[in-house]
Parts: structure tokens; sequence; C-alpha cells
């Protein structure tokens, strides 16, 4: 990318008109712009309604006790590994002779960004911030078997404990997501309230990390700019020095941007404008299977008539699936219908459901729930990522007109925050679990305890004891048992109708590599090496 390019985009007033200006001849190999969709909207995950892009900035700008190997998937992009973990405040760890807690000895010269040193009490004071602040953290960490603030103790300056509520697989993991960041504790105390303690409004939109990458400028859902902290203690040094990730809404405007090399890296573009690109073989694109991931559409089953299973049921076999995928994602994705069962034969996931379309089947399904003459409805989708889900949302709701039910379309800015309303009728979203195991993707999308992306209200206590047995169970038989059964409760009760697995593929300037495919789905700027 042209450096003229990345300073007028950096610079304060930069909004528009970029794409006329004239550009220097000569290269920066030490900085990268990246233009999306959708950008980052808080500089804190722990914010109410934070985006997914809000998750890959926080995960550059603040530091766990560990973090997240890599691995090499069959194309040969790398990806991260939640099976290893590695150092990063805390330089190593040891387990009690009990398998009941684990003792961290952190780094004793890493940094704050403002040059405050890192303690185990900032560690204490970020822990019970997530326990505390509710929404996503909260379910997230608990999902970990990380759920009070009495697991989490000071030894001293240098050593912190973590105490097990009970045996879990992801308790460790959990540790190295973006929900434990460390943040510096005596900087947020400064900017509290007393109806503010965990000054929550203050780091929305202020940095307190130790990170490999600093805030140097941001504009919520327009643009960050990020400068390598070159006091970061933990890992290897970006090669990196400023990294700018761009809101541009435009699709056509992103790709222009990448072929005319005034911008280094696009994550979204379109599955139509992938495929020219690839034809082209001017530009790298990288693909990945988003790993343990859905589009879906949400029916809620406490709003009429999506009560009344045959309702949903008709509404799973109403939808053109082959149509959806061909106008959303120009057929770039993993197909979910047209399973042969409804008895699941293995226990992968994700994995297609025995629908496929069949309008005399919804049809009958419809009549036999006194609604032959169908209903009116609404259908709401997340308006940042419109790329794909207004085309998939036009197409149901042709297709379903043609059975009389009238769905209004509504494209809501601020989606993220309201989806813990549950309120909509038909909702178009994504979910993909950090973790690759079946039942915790499960627990986020069908279990009734208020999980975060239940959408549908769905309720089921079978489905429930089944979801928390196979939490404990270690056994790989019993284990591959549970979770067929709740897989063929998912496919019959259809709260949830999976439309395709997507494909999450990056076009990147030819001179840029070391890109890693992460489990928030961002560019991670930390891993990125030019020429």
């Amino acid at each position: 990318m042209h450096r003229r390019t990345f300073l007028q985009l950096a610079g304060a007033g930069a909004t528009s008109g970029f794409l006329t200006t004239p550009l220097l001849a000569q290269g920066a190999s030490d900085r990268v712009l990246i233009v999306s969709e959708m950008n980052a909207n808080s500089l804190d995950t722990h914010t109410v309604g934070a985006n997914r892009a809000a998750y890959g900035l926080v995960w550059m700008t603040y530091d766990r006790l560990i973090t997240f190997g890599t691995k090499t998937l069959a194309n040969g992009v790398k990806s991260y590994d939640y099976t290893k973990l590695e150092p990063q405040l805390a330089e190593s760890w040891e387990f009690a002779a009990d398998n009941m807690s684990v003792t961290f000895k952190l780094r004793r010269d890493a940094t704050f960004h403002d040059g405050t040193p890192v303690r185990a009490q900032d560690v204490k004071w970020s822990f019970d911030r997530f326990v505390k602040v509710g929404g996503f953290p909260q379910r997230q960490m608990e999902q970990g078997s990380l759920s009070s603030t009495d697991q989490f103790e000071v030894v001293d300056d240098h050593t912190f404990r973590v105490k097990f509520l009970r045996p879990d697989k992801l308790t460790m993991p959990s540790l190295a997501i973006v929900v434990p960041s460390v943040y510096n504790s005596e900087l947020c105390k400064k900017n509290a309230t007393a109806s503010d303690p965990w000054a929550l409004d203050w780091t929305k939109n202020n940095s307190a990390g130790s990170g490999a990458f600093k805030v140097e400028s941001f504009k919520s859902s327009e643009q960050v700019v990020l400068a390598r902290f070159d006091g970061w203690k933990g890992g290897k040094l970006p090669a990196i020095q400023r990294a700018m990730y761009r809101n541009v809404a435009a699709a056509g405007t992103r790709r222009a941007l990448v072929e005319k090399r005034d911008a280094d890296i696009s994550p979204d573009l379109p599955p139509r404008e992938i495929a020219d690109i690839e034809a082209s073989k001017k530009l790298k694109v990288q693909a990945s299977p988003m790993a343990n991931t859905l589009k879906y559409l949400a029916l809620s089953t406490i709003i009429k008539p999506f009560d009344d299973v045959r309702v949903r049921q008709a509404i799973a076999y109403a939808i053109p699936y082959q149509k959806v995928l061909d106008s959303a994602v120009f057929g770039r994705a993993q197909p979910m219908f047209g399973a042969k069962s409804d008895t699941p034969s293995d226990a992968s996931w994700p994995q297609p459901f025995p629908y496929s379309y069949d309008p005399d089947k919804a049809k009958a399904l419809l009549k036999d729930a006194g609604l032959a003459s169908g209903f009116e409805t609404k259908l709401f989708f997340d308006a940042q990522v419109a790329t794909t889900d207004e085309p998939a949302a036009l197409v149901i709701q042709d297709e379903l007109g043609k059975l009389g039910i009238k769905i209004g379309i509504e494209k809501l800015p601020d989606f993220p925050a309201r989806r813990n309303q549950k309120a909509w009728p038909m909702a178009i979203d994504v979910f993909g679990a950090w973790f690759d195991d079946p039942d915790f993707f499960f627990r986020w999308i069908w279990h009734g305890q208020n999980a975060v992306w239940n959408l549908s209200s769905y309720k089921s206590a079978e489905m429930d004891k089944l979801l928390d047995a196979a939490r404990q169970e270690r056994d790989g038989a019993a284990y591959a048992s549970l979770v067929k059964q709740f897989v063929k409760l998912a496919m019959t009760d259809v709260p949830v109708i999976p439309l395709f697995q997507p494909i999450l593929e990056v076009v990147t300037q030819p001179d840029i590599s070391g890109y890693t495919y992460m489990f928030h789905r961002q560019v991670d700027a930390t891993t990125l090496v030019r020429g």
C-alpha cells in the first residue's frame, strides 16, 4: 500500500474521495491497511453490543495469561489451535496435585501501554470484571466453569491462582480467548463512576491494555489505527509497525482498493467478487471453512405462530437452500441441507439437516397447523453483514410469499446490541463456537438457560439434560452417543434452520504473508509480514 494513501486514510477527516487522490510510487513495508464491511464498534469486548470486529481488535491490543498455538490446515492456511496453549503474560503455570487449581507466574518485565507494570492485582480485577459485567463475557466464561470471583486469587504481585469449580476440559483454553484480557486496573478505576464501577463507558472508547499494538486513533464503526507497542513482552514483536482497519461499506470499492494496491487486505468481499479475483490470479485468496460455525435462520418458539413445531418444520421445507447459497455466497459455502435421514449417522458438527426444498410438504404442514392461507411476520438481520444476509432474506421472503406468508424485512444497524432481547419472530444470524466441540456450540444456541445466541428462546428439558451430560462426558463413545441424540432433537424441533457453513475468504496483496485464521474471524495484524 502506498504511504500517502495510508496517511490520508488515517487522517481525522478522511472519509471519502481517497480513490481519486494521486499516489506516490513508494511503498511502505511496515504498515497495512485492512478494509472491511464491518469495523469495530468498541475497544472493549466487555461492553454491551461489542461486535466481532471488536473481538479482533481486543485480541491485538490486550494480553491474556496464555494464548493459542497454531496449526496448518489441509489447504496450507495457518489456523489457531485451541488444544495448544502457549505463554503470554504468564511465563509458566503449574497445576495443583489434585488438579483443582492452576498457579501462574507472571512476566516481571511486562507493562501496559502507559508504562505501568502488569501485576497479579490487575489480573484479579480483570477476571472479577468479566464475572460481574454480565451479558456475553459472563456467559462465555461460564462455559469454561469460570463464574465466581472466589476462584481468582492474588498470591503475590507476580503470582496468580485460578481455582477450578469442577474438572472441565474448556477451563484452560477459556483463559486464552479475548474475554479474560488483562486490563490496567488503576487506569480503569480512575475513569470509573459510581454508576459504572467497571469503567465500561470509558473502555468502550479508550484502551487499557498491554498487547502487541496500542490504539493510535479510533472512530467507532469507521476506523481504528494501531501502532506497534515496541515494549511488548507477550510474544514475538510484530513485523508490522502500523495497522489501519477501515470500514468501507461498498464491496466494489473494497475490491477496487485492493486491486489498485491502495489497500492490502479485504476479509469480507462477496463470494462473487472472490471468484473473479481468484480467476485473475493477481491477488492471493486465503480460504478457511469457519470452524464450528453456522449461518442460520432462527424462529422464535414463543412468538406465534412459530411456537407450533409444525410451522417451524414447514418453514424448513419451504426454503430453497441452493438458491439461498447461490444468492448469498455465490455457492461458496458448505451446504447444510438434504440429509438422507433424520437420525445422525455420526457425531460430526456442523452436519446437514434432513430438510430440502419441498413446498408441498410445507403446505401440508401449514394446513395441519390451521394456517393454510398463511400469515404475516417479520424477518430481521444485521445491517453490518448485509452483503450476504440481504440476498438470503430476499430469497426467503419471495419463496415463503408463495405460501401466503407475508414477510416484512428489517435491516438493523444495532443488531448485536439487540440480540439479547430475543424479540424477533425470524432472524438471520451467524454463530461460530471458539472451541470445536458440538456440545459447546449447542449450549450457545439450544440450551434453555438464557444462552446469548438462543434467539429462538428455545427451551427443552431433554435438550438441556443431554447438553449438560455431554459437557462432563469424557468417554469418546458415550460422548458421540449424546451428540447424535441432541443433534436429532435439534433436527426435529427445528427452532434453528441451518442455511450453510460459511467459508472465510481473505484477499491479500501477493507480498503479504503470515495470515492466520483466528477464532474471532478477524485479520490479526500481529502475524502479518510484508515482502
